[in-house]
C-alpha cells in the first residue's frame, strides 16, 4: 500500500448494538498496514485520548502495521456496545461499566489502565457553599451520560457515605462542555462529575469551579483499554501492537519538550478542540493523570493495581450497580501485556 494521508470531517455519533449507521472519525496517518482497527472512544475530545493521535501523529501504528481508524461514540455503555456487535475491535470503556458488561456475560477484558489517577471528579461553582461530597445530599448532580463511567465514580462516593440515588440525590445528563456549563448557569445543577476535560472546557466558558472529590477516591482509575477475549483469540498480536504504540505515544507527550508537537497532533483529530485556548491545560492535566502514582510508576504505563480493581468492584456491589460480587474478578483484567508494551 501506498503511503497516503487521510484526514476526515469529525463527527459525533452512536455505534448501536442492532448494527445501526456509524459515524466515522478519520485518523490522520501514514498507512502502511495491513490490518484495519476500529478504535470506539466514549467521547470526542482528542485530548482526552492523548497517546493515540501522538501515536498515529508520530506514525507508530504504521509502524506496528495498523491502519486506525478512531470511532466516537456516547458513553461507555455504547462502546462496550459496539464491541460487542463487532463494530470496533478496541475500546476504551471505564472499569464501572466493563464490570456491568461482563456480570452480563459479555467476554470483555481490560487491558491497559490509561489513567491511573481517577480521570474524574466531582465539581462545583468556587463560590458553593458545598465543600464535600456530603453536602450534596438533597441536590441534582450533573453527569454527560445517563450510563457513563463518571455515573458508577459518582455513586461509588455517595454509597460511601450512606446515601441512595434517587433518595438523597438524583443524576441528570447535561452533556459536556457548553451544555454542562448551561447547566451550572441554569442552576439545574449543583454540581458536576465529570473529566479533566470538563473541567478545563467549562473554565474556559467563564466558570470557575472547585473539586470536592475525595483524595482516597483518586485511585479509582478511568477509561482504559479493552478488548473481546474472542477478537484477542481471532487477532493475537492486536494487543501487543496497540498497547506498544500507545506507550510509545505516552512516552513522547510526557516529554515536556514535545508538547507543542503533540498538541499539534491532537489539534489534527479534533481541530475545533485545538483551537480552544484551554487546550495547552488541558493537555497538562491529561498528562499528569495518565503518569502512574508513585506506588505504581515501577510497573510500566498500562499497569492496573489488582486492590484499585478490588476497590471499584466492592464500591459497585455496595451501590446496587453490581447486583452481585463476580465469582472471579481476576477474569476481568489482565496484566499480561504490560511488561512486553513497556520494554
Amino acid at each position: 500500500m501506498t503511503n497516503t494521508t487521510r484526514l476526515t470531517r469529525r463527527s459525533f455519533g452512536l455505534i448501536a448494538a442492532g448494527g445501526a449507521a456509524s459515524f466515522a472519525l478519520g485518523a490522520p496517518a501514514i498507512l502502511r498496514a495491513q490490518t484495519a482497527v476500529t478504535f470506539a472512544v466514549p467521547n470526542p475530545s482528542a485530548l482526552t485520548w492523548l497517546p493515540y493521535w501522538v501515536a498515529v501523529g508520530e506514525g507508530y501504528f504504521a509502524e506496528e502495521g495498523l491502519d486506525l481508524r478512531l470511532e466516537a461514540i456516547d458513553g461507555s455503555s455504547a462502546v462496550l456496545q459496539a464491541m460487542s456487535a463487532g463494530q470496533a475491535q478496541i475500546g476504551a470503556p471505564g472499569p464501572g461499566p466493563t464490570l456491568g458488561a461482563k456480570a452480563r456475560g459479555l467476554d470483555v477484558k481490560f487491558l491497559y489502565n490509561l489513567y491511573p489517577k481517577s480521570v474524574f471528579g466531582i465539581l462545583v461553582k468556587d463560590e458553593s457553599p458545598y465543600q464535600t461530597p456530603a453536602d450534596l445530599k438533597g441536590t441534582v448532580i450533573g453527569v454527560g451520560t445517563a450510563d457513563g463511567a463518571e455515573v458508577s465514580f459518582t455513586k461509588a462516593i455517595m454509597t460511601d457515605l450512606g446515601m441512595v440515588e434517587g433518595t438523597d440525590y438524583t443524576f441528570l445528563p447535561v452533556g459536556d462542555g457548553g451544555t454542562a456549563a448551561v447547566g451550572f448557569m441554569r442552576d439545574e445543577v449543583g454540581s458536576y462529575a465529570g473529566a479533566v476535560s470538563d473541567a478545563a472546557i467549562l473554565a474556559s466558558r467563564g466558570l470557575t469551579l472547585r473539586e470536592i472529590t475525595p483524595e482516597a477516591y483518586l485511585g479509582f482509575f478511568g477509561n482504559g483499554i479493552a478488548m473481546l477475549e474472542s477478537q484477542m483469540a481471532a487477532t493475537p498480536d492486536l494487543a501487543p501492537k496497540f498497547g506498544r504504540a500507545l506507550v510509545r505515544g505516552t512516552r513522547f507527550a510526557s516529554d515536556p519538550a514535545n508538547k507543542d508537537k503533540a498538541l499539534a497532533h491532537c489539534a489534527a483529530g479534533n481541530p475545533q478542540e485545538g483551537e480552544q485556548d484551554y487546550a495547552p491545560s488541558l493537555y497538562d492535566g491529561v498528562v499528569n493523570r495518565m503518569t502512574p502514582t508513585e506506588a505504581f510508576i515501577g510497573q510500566g504505563y498500562g499497569y492496573q493495581p489488582p486492590e484499585h480493581w478490588q476497590a471499584i468492584h466492592d464500591s459497585a456491589v455496595a451501590s446496587g450497580a453490581l447486583e452481585a460480587p463476580l465469582p472471579d474478578l481476576s477474569a476481568v483484567y489482565s496484566n499480561e501485556f504490560v511488561a512486553g508494551w513497556n520494554a
